[in-house]
């Protein structure tokens, strides 16, 4: 065991210089990941360009443009400070001096105390890409189209249908589905209503409720496996004690959201008026929205302002794609997995001392199993979908041209005007008129015949932009786009989820690993245990659900995320059983339990609380909505979040404190399978 419980052994670590530089590297860490920066730095105009044009030699990049190289002495470049970079830079600087070691950065990615961060990321990404494979196969938007029309024009019992639509399917597939598929669809549908003035109520609850919804499973939160890792909790006990608290938090919200938090009419409107979608776009056939270009000049039109883009949005929700095979597939994959995972965390508890399954070794061969299926289905019907992308790519390309002509068309006529022309058309006749001059141009052609021949004159047929590819300066950066554009037509779905992997989680997961196993060898991580034990001590079991349920509530908006967070509180736990063990003081069966799982509910529900990074969901949920134009600002999401985070917590530990004193006792409980 890496802790100690000597309290002068702590207190002396933590008063050397290198202990205290490594909780101001820890806490500016968290800070920075709660507030992302760029730091500006310059280099020579000159290294620069030779930098670049050394790229361009060895074929890596195209050759720099003339015009693109200026006269400035210096270049001006930016260093982003955000999720990913600042707990690997925190861990290099402690590297470099010497406040942690190999011992730190081994316990940080192999693991250590039961917890084993390479096991977690394989095991969660695997299972993330049969999750976010269902996904791309349309199975939730269409899900949720077909609860819009059980729901119909009434708010309130759409609302509702919605609420239990999300907290179904999150419970099963976690919430990064969830997010990715219900926050766009959420958006397109607040957006084609006349009388919904602002999709708040919406796009809050789906995200409230997707992550309450998470803390049910082990298997949907990275969260929960470090917890069930860290204390041998094995799967199946986890949910039988979650699943209550969850539920009846889900149940009493709800009321809460629709009459209290969300009450106004222009958020959940009695009557939804929603714009009528045309009948000839109705039996439009739904395209595959992983393919590029899919649908044309309708994905761009469909974010302008107006009557237009509202339907082109309708026709997005109301005429969803829907791969059968792939979802049915798909589903059967993530239930034998999810099965299979409970029955093998079950049988491990009961292995011989040393015998150690993990539960990765069933989401990865699902997982592969998933990608070939993704990337068969995908090969076969590669003609169909290489044509559509094909179809829609022309379609852009003409739209592009023709702006070009309006566009050179007004620059044209403004220069004639600055010359003070004068523009007459009679008949068929054009004639260009200047006030010193006699007739200068003349033609017989329409307008209309005008137009039609510059638009085929600037549309570049398929063949042209075959070629002009073909004698194209061919570098590493054009094969690479090259490369991934065939992807995306070749194989759509296998594409589309890889590109949605939460890999940010990877480096920035064993960055806070690291980073907390040197508050633990530092001692810092014991000293925190002492002040938590104090407070058990003074206020006991309620205590320790309130305490806890607070503590990881607020640490998820101020410790690298929820994910940061349970590492470190993990940590400190540990360390208090420590110490009771080698006091030979004993902790009760209620207070155990009580600890550990209002931890659980404070990470889950923590990721809808104050701050947006509070969970990497939050961030891909922000992001998604940025890009259907709806900008949530930080302070919104606190001050929108802080009623329903605390309905939520103070529901979900007054249900865990009778469900603690009901099936538990006040006997003391055995630490030494934990501590093992």
């Amino acid at each position: 065991m890496a802790t100690t419980a000597d309290p002068n052994t702590a207190d002396q670590k933590i008063t050397e210089w290198r202990s205290m530089v490594t909780l101001i590297v820890f806490v500016l860490t968290n800070v920075v990941v709660l507030f992302p920066f760029h730091i500006p730095f310059y280099v020579p105009r000159w290294l620069y360009n030779g930098f670049l044009r050394a790229l361009s030699s060895l074929r890596i990049i195209s050759p720099r443009n003339k015009n693109e190289e200026t006269d400035s002495s210096w270049v001006r470049l930016r260093l982003s400070m955000n999720i990913v970079t600042a707990p690997v830079i925190a861990d290099l600087f402690l590297l470099a001096i010497q406040a942690i070691g190999r011992t730190e950065v081994k316990d940080g990615t192999l693991g250590a105390d039961h917890i084993h961060p390479i096991d977690i990321m394989v095991f969660f990404i695997t299972l993330a890409y049969i999750a976010i494979s269902i996904d791309a196969s349309g199975l939730i938007r269409y899900l949720a189209f077909k609860v819009l029309q059980w729901g119909g024009k009434v708010g309130h019992r759409l609302f509702f249908y919605l609420y239990l639509f999300f907290f179904s399917i999150g419970s099963f597939v976690g919430n990064d589905p969830i997010i990715l598929s219900g926050t766009a669809f959420l958006a397109y549908m607040t957006r084609v209503s006349s009388n919904i003035v602002h999709p708040r109520a919406w796009i809050y609850t789906q995200f409230a409720v997707a992550n309450i919804a998470s803390a049910i499973l082990v298997s949907s939160n990275p969260t929960n496996l470090v917890l069930a890792g860290a204390f041998k909790i094995r799967f199946i006990d986890y949910t039988a004690n979650m699943v209550v608290p969850v539920i009846i938090t889900a149940i009493v919200l709800f009321p809460f959201l629709l009459y209290i938090v969300f009450a106004s009419e222009s958020l959940i409107p009695v009557e939804i008026k929603m714009h009528e979608l045309p009948e000839e776009a109705r039996g439009k056939k739904p395209v595959n929205p992983n393919i590029p270009n899919a649908r044309g000049t309708a994905e761009q039109q469909e974010d302008e302002p107006g009557e237009q883009g509202k339907l082109l949005s309708l026709e997005e929700i109301m005429n969803p794609f829907l791969d059968k095979s792939g979802a049915g597939f798909g589903a059967a994959i993530m239930a034998l997995a999810l099965i299979s995972v409970l029955s093998l965390n079950a049988a491990s508890q009961s292995l011989p001392e040393g015998v150690v399954l993990q539960v990765y070794w069933v989401t990865l061969p699902a997982a592969f199993i998933m990608l070939v299926w993704d990337l068969s289905f995908g090969w076969l019907h590669r003609h169909e979908t290489r044509r559509i992308a094909r179809e829609g790519q022309e379609q852009v390309e003409r739209a592009k041209a023709e702006q070009a002509r309006i566009l050179r068309e007004e620059r044209e006529l403004a220069v004639l005007q600055e010359e003070d022309l004068v523009v007459t058309v009679a008949g068929n006749d054009v004639a260009v008129v200047g006030s010193d001059s006699e007739i200068t141009k003349s033609q017989s052609t329409t307008t209309d015949e005008k137009k039609e021949a510059s638009l085929e004159k600037d549309i570049p047929s398929a063949e042209t932009l075959a070629k002009s590819n073909n004698t194209e300066h061919r570098t590493l950066s054009s094969v690479a786009r090259d490369a991934y554009r065939w992807s995306q037509e070749t194989f759509p779905t296998a594409t589309a989820v890889l590109s949605h992997l939460p890999y940010a989680l990877v480096p920035f997961a064993f960055a806070m690993f690291v980073l907390v196993q040197a508050l633990v060898t530092k001692g810092w991580v014991e000293v925190f245990a002492r002040g938590w034990d104090h407070w058990v001590n003074k206020t006991g079991t309620v205590g320790a659900i309130g305490g806890m349920g607070f503590l990881s509530v607020i640490l998820c908006n101020f410790s690298g995320t929820n994910i940061g967070t349970t590492i470190l509180l993990s940590r400190i736990i540990q360390a208090w059983l420590r110490i009771h063990e080698d006091n030979g003081s004993p902790i009760s069966e209620r207070t155990y339990y009580a600890t550990i799982y209002s931890m659980a509910l404070g990470v889950n529900y923590g990721a809808f609380s104050t701050a947006i990074s509070a969970s990497l969901a939050g961030l891909l949920w922000r992001d998604i909505l940025a890009k259907k134009h709806i900008h949530v600002r930080r302070l919104d999401f606190a001050r929108v979040n802080l009623p329903i985070i605390a309905i939520a917590m103070t529901v979900g530990c007054a249900v865990l404190i009778g469900e603690i004193y009901i099936i538990r006792n006040d006997q003391p409980f055995d630490l030494r399978p934990i501590l093992e």
